[in-house]
């Protein structure tokens, strides 16, 4: 489910049924990394969406946290950490976090959720279908990381 009215009216009806929610994390630069960091950010930003369509209720998925590549890194840990209390005092027993940004990498032992990174893929120059292709070759790898989460929490 997506974070917007309609979906969140289905939510709150279902919400006992629903306990994953994804959060994709999305760095923002404005130096010399800027297209490296927007080129992340669309990656994920597609790949969610493909994401959510495949788990429509049985996940909902966040807008994504955005976050400046040159924050500092315990503070960003911090407020993921934040984050997590919050979804997990609301019920969310699975926690995942998407992103393509590798510095997240060297905090996940520091994190409850799941951290995925995905190296990102340039979609900037690809036609419409290989980059659906691509996505949906992504999502359906995915799929069985999410379920074996599921499977062993059981």
């Amino acid at each position: 489910m997506k974070w917007n009215s309609e979906d969140i009216e289905m939510f709150i009806k279902e919400k006992q049924y629903i306990d994953t929610v994804v959060l994709p994390l999305y760095p923002v630069s404005f130096g010399d990394d800027i297209k490296q960091a927007v080129g992340m950010t669309e990656f994920i930003s597609l790949l969610s969406v493909q994401l959510e369509r495949q788990f429509k209720g049985r996940l909902l998925m966040l807008p994504g946290f955005s976050y400046l590549k040159n924050a500092n890194e315990d503070k960003l840990v911090s407020d993921i950490k934040h984050w997590e209390t919050e979804l997990m005092s609301q019920g969310f027993s699975h926690v995942f976090y998407v992103t393509s940004d590798s510095n997240w990498k060297m905090h996940e032992g520091n994190l409850e959720g799941d951290l995925i990174w995905l190296p990102s893929l340039p979609l900037e120059h690809m036609e419409e279908k290989y980059k659906n292709q691509i996505l949906e070759d992504q999502v359906k790898q995915l799929l069985n990381l999410f379920v074996r989460k599921w499977q062993n929490n059981e």
